[in-house]
């Protein structure tokens, strides 16, 4: 079962201890970087996308950085020599909602950062805890949260399933497509993802992976 404690900034997801462990501006800018001072934040944010390889239409679409501007952010706190730090990825950004339910591995990782979402302030549940709400952001707090998120399901699972650019796919799914939504489980009460246009079973994957064990 989820229980969320925003005073604590802990999380309980099915009786494991979640610790919030995201990290905000972790390299430091240059005394030379003036030109950056009135846009720290952007900055700040772009540094921690690109380090959880975030394709450049996505920082772009947080940060307003043009793709040069992104590029040299890369160049300089990112390569070492000839060699890179963290890979950049091209193309569009995955959107198949499969990649989130096709296994209970999968649909379990989902549904924790999912969860994630809600602890992060990226969405809401309504009253009857049926539908999935946005909340209302800025670009800037909508990448920081996404971040936050994002971080943090890594300390769960440190080689995680899900990619940066998959988790953007999941908060789309559940917000702007509707194609998924938070089922309950009726063995344990807990919420799970689900496909909105599948067969459900109610039950959620962590009690699938339990029996399976």
């Amino acid at each position: 079962m989820l229980i969320i404690s925003h005073k604590s900034f802990l999380m309980y997801i099915y009786g494991q201890k979640v610790p919030f462990v995201a990290q905000k501006g972790r390299i430091d800018m240059r005394v030379t970087d003036n030109r950056y001072a009135g846009e720290i934040s952007k900055f700040n944010l772009a540094v921690r996308m690109i380090g959880h390889e975030a394709r450049t239409g996505t920082i772009r679409k947080c940060t307003g950085f043009s793709e040069d501007r992104i590029r040299k952010i890369f160049g300089t706190y990112f390569k070492q020599g000839d060699k890179t730090t963290v890979k950049r990825h091209r193309g569009k950004s995955p959107t198949q909602i499969n990649n989130f339910v096709n296994s209970a591995l999968h649909q379990s990782e989902a549904t924790i950062l999912a969860c994630l979402f809600v602890y992060c302030g990226l969405l809401y549940l309504d009253k009857a805890q049926k539908g999935i709400a946005s909340q209302r952001l800025d670009p800037i707090k909508l990448g920081e949260r996404m971040c936050d998120a994002y971080e943090t399901y890594r300390s769960v699972h440190p080689k995680p399933e899900l990619c940066f650019e998959k988790a953007w796919s999941l908060y789309n799914a559940l917000t702007r497509d509707k194609e998924l939504f938070f089922a309950h489980c009726d063995n344990c009460g807990g919420p799970y993802i689900q496909d909105r246009y599948a067969l459900d079973y109610a039950q959620c994957p962590f009690c699938d992976i339990k029996q399976s064990a």
